[in-house]
């Protein structure tokens, strides 16, 4: 990882710690949401898809037409950036995480700093203008170009790469996305 990229990170991971606030907001956004999530099991297996299998219980929520418009932009900016499949499995499962695929304006008092769109993306750490970061196809190429920078993402499991492009005060919770994330992609990649 170069060396602006590493400080960078480390810098936003420091702020994210110190203020322990970094998701707070997001999780108190998805209490106020209507989406059960509930353990599923396994549906697609595929090591294109999960090359590691997937980490932990395994969470899911049902999709309104907003979210599966979102999920065919992350694919599409996924596909016009030139990377594959799998890229999309970790943006969709970091997306769910962040918003369950919902493009977040500002939440008032429950906001995380200035975190907003699909991937909780903050203005004020570099990500875009809020314009920016509330667009779906360039919140994706944003996060895809994180995730470029990661060495190795494509051998890590989910929750390692997405943390690392994240820097979230809960590393893990991006694990219990992979299933419906690689389910997503199966079902919407080829269309």
């Amino acid at each position: 990882m170069n060396t602006i990229l590493r400080k960078s990170i480390l810098g936003i991971a420091g702020l994210a710690f110190t203020g322990g606030v970094f998701a707070g907001p997001v999780a108190a956004h998805a209490a106020d949401t209507t989406h059960a999530v509930k353990p599923v099991t396994a549906t697609v297996q595929s090591d294109k898809l999960i090359p590691h299998g997937v980490q932990g219980d395994q969470s899911r929520i049902d999709l309104n037409d907003e979210q599966t418009a979102n999920v065919k932009a992350i694919i599409a900016a996924t596909k016009k950036a030139g990377m594959d499949e799998r890229a999309a499995v970790v943006s969709i499962a970091t997306a769910l995480q962040e918003s369950k695929l919902e493009n977040l304006g500002h939440l008032g008092d429950r906001n995380d700093h200035d975190s907003q769109g699909l991937f909780q993306q903050r203005p004020s750490s570099g990500w875009g203008t809020v314009e920016q970061i509330t667009d779906p196809e360039y919140s994706t190429t944003a996060f895809l170009k994180g995730l470029k920078q990661v060495d190795g993402w494509q051998d890590m499991p989910l929750t390692k790469a997405a943390q690392t492009v994240q820097v979230s005060a809960y590393p893990d919770h991006y694990a219990q996305w992979e299933q419906q994330a690689a389910d997503l992609v199966a079902q919407h990649w080829n269309k």
